[in-house]
């Protein structure tokens, strides 16, 4: 008689956002906002990773910048040459922040925060306006 091993079934961020103090896949979770980081050897790759990482928690029909080079775009304001302390640039669009990492040693790093649509205000704690 031949078992088989019946599906895992794989919940994904978008379906079930982790709870407050977790830990889940290599990011955190406030049950607000979730935050993970991806270091590639480029920013290509640390962008097609996130952008995996993106498809496979839900997120695969979000408008995204084409690629690496169009993400860079957003590294700092528009008509800008420096940034200012304490601001974070990168591309922004609800439910998800995509930021560079601000220390130039980790100029491929990019840090990714999806908020949880499923919670009060969520798009005012979104826009930081809570």
């Amino acid at each position: 008689m031949i078992q088989t091993e019946e599906p895992i079934e794989v919940i994904k961020i978008r379906d079930a956002f982790p709870p407050d103090h977790t830990n889940h896949l290599g990011g955190t979770s406030d049950g607000q906002r979730y935050r993970t980081v991806f270091g590639g050897t480029s920013l290509e790759q640390s962008y097609g990773m996130l952008r995996q990482f993106l498809s496979e928690e839900g997120y695969e029909n979000l408008p995204l910048p084409a690629d690496a080079a169009e993400l860079a775009l957003f590294r700092h304001p528009p008509g800008k040459k420096a940034m200012k302390l304490f601001e974070e640039y990168g591309y922004v669009h609800y439910p998800i922040k995509i930021y560079f990492h601000p220390h130039l040693s980790k100029e491929h790093t990019l840090i990714l925060y999806i908020y949880n649509e499923n919670m009060d205000q969520s798009l005012l704690r979104f826009h930081d306006r809570l």
